[in-house]
C-alpha cells in the first residue's frame, strides 16, 4: 500500500492492474495517444438488422473475459443492461466486465449473474444494492468508480477497452442512425453513449422504435454502428427522474439556497455571459430560482447552463436567461422534449463535457457549479460515493469534474442529516479534493476556503453568517455528538478514481457489527 497526497492508503497494484496515487488535480498528464477501433468495410445494401440480442452477441464475437458497456440515460428505467447480461448467461459466456456509464438500482437484477460468474468485475460507478452488497463483502465484484469525465477519458485513452457496446436507441433506422428524442423510450441526450460509439470495437444499436431510413435527427450515426436489434421495450422513461425536480419548500433548504445565491453574487459572477450548473435536487433548484430572479432584475443574459438538464433550465433558456444549454443527460421529460425541438438546447458528449485530457472541455468554462454532498470535512474534501455507514451507494457523476473546472464550486448541504453531522473531521471517502472546493453552505453558516479571502470579506460585509470550517464543525457536533467511526476490514472492494486516472481513495469492506 502507498499513501496519496491526501493521506489515503491506496494499493499500487489491485487485481493485477497498476494504479497511480492521486497527487493533485492538475499535474497528471496523458501518457498515450487516443485509442482507436478497427476499420471495417460494408458492402452496399448490406443489412445490419438482426433478429435478437443472441444473434448480435454471436455476430460481435463476444466471448468470456471481454468487456461490455451500456449507457444509463434511461436511469432507473433501463432494461438493456439486464437483458444483455441475462442473454450472455444463457449463452454460457462468463467472466465479463461491465463498463457501462453507470449501474442503477434497477440493475440489481443482474446479481444472480454476478454470483454465478457471468459478470466478475465493474469499471463504472454503482448506485444501490450492488454497491451495498459489495461493501459488505457479500458480492465478489471489484469496482473502479469513475466520474463522467473520468470514464470518457479512460475509454478515449484506452485504459478501458470496450469490446461490445450495446446502445439503447429510442429511435433508430436499419443502418444504425439513432437519436434519443423520439419514440416510446425517448430519454433525450445520449451524451454518455457517444464515446462508446466512437471507441468500442463493436457497437450494437438496440431499439424499440425502428423507423424508415433515414432516422432524423441523428445523434449517433450509422458510420459508428455495426448491428441493429429491435426488442419490445428499452425500459421506462418515466423513471429517468430519480430525485426531486421541484424547488424545495423546506425552510432550512430555502435558507441554504438564499445564502448560496448571495455567495454567487458576492463573487462577482452574476454578469452577462454567466455560466452555471446545478443538480436536480430541491435545494439546488432553489439556488437556481434565486439566481434566476436576480438575472431578471439585473437584466443579465447568461452564456450557458450545462450538465444534466432539468425542465427548470429549459424554462430559463426559453425565457432568454441563457443563450445555450449543453446537455449530457436529461433529468426529466420536459428536458427530453426541449432537446428534440430547440436549436440552442445542444446535446454534447461526456468527452466534450468533462474529459480532462482533451483540448478543452465545457466544465473548464463554468463560472459556478452548485454541488451536493454526503459528507464534507474540515479540509473541504467532499464525499458523494459512500454513506456515513461506509456503504458504496452512489456514483461520482460530474462532481469532481465540475469542481475542478468551475471558477466557483459551491457545496450545499444541511448541517445535520439523519442525526449525523454533515461536516466531519475526516470524510469516510474522498470523492472530490478540497483544493477544488471553494465554499460550503449550510443553514448554520457559510465556510469559505482560505484562497478566497476577498470573497470572505465581501460576505462578511453583507452580514452573512460566515464561519470557519472548524468552527462550523464544532458547532454542529455539539448538537449531534461525534459519530462513532465506521469499522472496516483491510480488504479493498472498490477504487475511487479521480478524473485524471489517479486513485484518490478506496472503499473497504465494512466490518460486520
Amino acid at each position: 500500500m502507498a499513501r496519496n497526497s491526501l493521506g489515503r492508503e491506496i494499493p499500487a497494484n489491485w487485481k493485477g492492474v497498476d494504479y497511480e496515487p492521486y497527487i493533485d488535480p492538475w499535474s497528471r498528464m496523458p501518457a498515450v495517444q487516443r485509442s482507436t477501433r478497427p476499420l471495417e468495410r460494408r458492402t452496399p445494401w448490406d443489412s445490419k438488422l438482426l433478429g435478437s440480442l443472441h444473434e448480435a452477441i454471436e455476430k460481435c464475437g463476444l466471448e468470456s473475459g471481454m468487456t461490455i458497456s451500456t449507457h444509463h440515460h434511461l436511469r432507473n428505467g433501463d432494461r438493456l443492461l439486464n437483458l444483455v447480461i441475462q442473454e450472455c448467461d444463457a449463452m454460457g459466456i462468463r467472466d465479463l466486465c461491465v463498463a457501462s456509464s453507470s449501474v442503477h438500482p434497477v440493475n440489481a437484477e443482474i446479481i444472480p449473474q454476478i454470483r454465478n460468474g457471468t459478470v466478475t468485475r465493474c469499471e463504472t460507478g454503482v448506485n444501490g444494492l450492488i454497491g451495498e452488497l459489495v461493501s459488505k463483502g457479500e458480492l465478489d465484484f471489484p469496482i473502479v468508480v469513475r466520474s463522467h469525465g473520468g470514464r470518457a477519458r479512460s475509454i478515449v485513452a484506452g485504459d478501458v477497452t470496450v469490446d461490445v457496446a450495446f446502445l439503447a436507441a429510442p429511435c433508430c433506422d436499419e443502418t444504425g442512425n439513432l437519436n434519443g428524442v423520439q419514440g416510446p423510450s425517448a430519454c433525450g441526450s445520449l451524451g454518455y453513449a457517444y464515446t462508446d460509439a466512437r471507441y468500442a470495437r463493436k457497437v450494437v444499436a438496440v431499439t424499440d422504435n425502428l423507423v424508415p431510413y433515414p432516422a432524423s435527427p441523428v445523434s449517433i450515426s450509422q458510420s459508428d454502428v455495426d448491428w441493429v436489434v429491435k426488442i419490445d421495450s428499452l425500459g421506462d422513461p418515466q423513471k429517468i427522474v430519480s430525485t426531486t425536480t421541484r424547488v424545495t419548500r423546506d425552510p432550512a433548504g430555502l435558507l441554504i439556497a438564499r445564502y448560496a445565491s448571495e455567495v454567487i453574487e458576492a463573487a462577482g459572477l452574476l454578469r452577462d455571459g454567466f455560466s452555471f450548473q446545478t443538480g436536480a435536487g430541491g435545494t439546488s433548484l432553489a439556488v437556481a430560482e434565486n439566481v434566476r430572479n436576480r438575472m431578471r432584475e439585473l437584466k443579465i443574459k447568461g452564456s450557458f447552463g450545462c450538465g444534466g438538464i432539468t425542465g427548470y433550465f429549459v424554462d430559463m433558456l426559453e425565457e432568454g436567461l441563457f443563450h445555450t444549454l449543453f446537455d449530457v443527460q436529461c433529468f426529466d421529460l420536459k428536458a427530453v422534449q426541449s432537446l428534440g425541438r430547440t436549436l440552442m438546447h445542444r446535446e454534447i458528449s461526456a468527452d466534450l463535457y468533462a474529459n480532462p485530457f482533451n483540448r478543452g472541455c465545457v466544465v473548464n468554462r463554468l463560472d459556478c457549479v452548485i454541488l451536493g454532498a454526503t459528507e464534507v470535512d474540515v479540509n473541504f474534501n467532499v464525499n458523494v460515493n459512500t454513506e456515513s455507514n461506509g456503504l458504496l451507494l452512489h456514483n461520482t457523476g460530474g462532481h469532481c469534474d465540475t469542481a475542478a473546472g468551475a471558477k466557483l464550486a459551491v457545496v450545499v448541504a444541511p448541517s445535520i442529516r439523519g442525526r449525523l453531522p454533515i461536516i466531519r473531521e475526516e470524510v469516510t471517502t474522498i470523492t472530490t479534493p478540497g483544493e477544488t472546493v471553494d465554499v460550503i453552505v449550510t443553514e448554520r453558516g457559510i465556510a469559505v476556503a482560505d484562497k478566497h479571502a476577498e470573497l470572505k470579506k465581501e460576505l462578511v460585509k453583507r452580514r452573512l453568517p460566515v464561519k470557519g470550517i472548524r468552527e462550523l464543525h464544532e458547532e454542529i457536533t455539539k448538537l449531534t455528538g461525534v459519530p462513532r467511526p465506521v469499522e472496516f476490514e483491510d480488504e479493498v472492494v472498490a477504487l475511487i478514481e479521480y478524473r485524471d486516472g489517479s486513485i484518490i481513495d478506496v472503499v473497504r469492506k465494512v466490518k460486520e457489527g
